[in-house]
């Protein structure tokens, strides 16, 4: 008996520990600029794939500098834009080939925007840098700003949500890939259980980057198009479809696409073509 108490106390301190560990360092788990091998730096620019486009540094309303790339179908395109928000990992760069072929395939300009990577990054902050996207490329000249498409790829789904629940009427169209309605820091250690506010939440205090997706889909007005991978193997795919289902109670302008063979990181590629002419059809 005292062997096993000894082995419970011992196995409840390294529980105990990890998830202290978790609540110290959850940023830096959730929030990754530098890929394991990689350099911080740009592994190419928009040029290398011949894309016309302008360096932007713009500030947001805390003062952090943020870097961004604006990339033209053609020096005077007056298409719709994207306002491009990626996953929690890696930099803008290696988002570049998606981006060409959303250009090539919806005769669209595409807004980058590279959150803050060094400091603190939060969700706090994060928002902030959106909005801050958002505002200068509403205030350009030099496109139709009636026709902005916010456009999130996992974490950059939820950026997008908890940004558009208040600036409902600025955007004109919004997509959705592969998120969750909640993001996850370890699956085992936090977990919510259920939907909606009142739903228990297991360890709900220590999450500093709840992203509350949940919600937020429930005041989104846009069209909204879901595009979702079912052999997604970071975020069930289930979270999507329990997103669709509540926005598309309040909106009637929801669609839900389906890709049998995507992936997390690949839905895009499996779905070009069919993604393409749904959106071509669209905007």
């Amino acid at each position: 008996m005292a062997y096993v108490s000894v082995l419970l106390y011992g196995l409840g301190g390294i529980v105990v520990a990890g998830v202290a560990l978790l609540v110290v360092f959850q940023e830096k788990l959730v929030y990754v600029p530098v890929l394991p091998g990689l350099t911080k730096s740009y592994p190419i620019t928009p040029d290398r794939l011949n894309l016309i486009y302008e360096d932007v540094w713009l500030r947001s309303s805390d003062g952090v500098r943020l870097h961004s790339w604006f990339i033209k179908m053609l020096p005077g395109c007056q298409g719709p834009t994207i306002l491009f928000f990626q996953e929690n990992a890696g930099n803008i760069a290696h988002r570049l080939e998606m981006v060409r072929i959303m250009i090539q395939n919806l005769k669209c300009n595409v807004f980058m925007l590279s959150y803050r990577g060094d400091g603190y990054p939060s969700q706090h902050g994060i928002i902030k840098d959106a909005q801050a996207a958002l505002d200068l490329l509403s205030q350009r000249t030099d496109i139709d700003t009636s026709r902005i498409v916010v456009f999130g790829r996992s974490l950059g789904g939820a950026v997008e949500l908890c940004l558009l629940k208040t600036i409902l009427k600025r955007i004109w169209y919004e997509l959705i890939t592969s998120y969750g309605y909640l993001f996850e820091i370890l699956v085992s250690v936090v977990v919510y259980w259920g939907s909606g506010t009142k739903s228990l939440k297991l360890l709900n205090f220590v999450v500093r980057s709840p992203w509350n997706t949940i919600d937020a889909i429930g005041e989104v007005k846009q069209p909204v198009l879901f595009l979702s991978g079912l052999q997604d193997e970071m975020v069930p795919p289930f979270h999507m479809k329990m997103l669709y289902a509540k926005a598309a109670t309040r909106n009637s302008q929801c669609t839900f696409v389906e890709f049998p063979s995507g992936m997390h990181m690949d839905t895009w590629l499996t779905g070009v073509t069919f993604t393409g002419e749904r959106l071509c059809s669209s905007l």
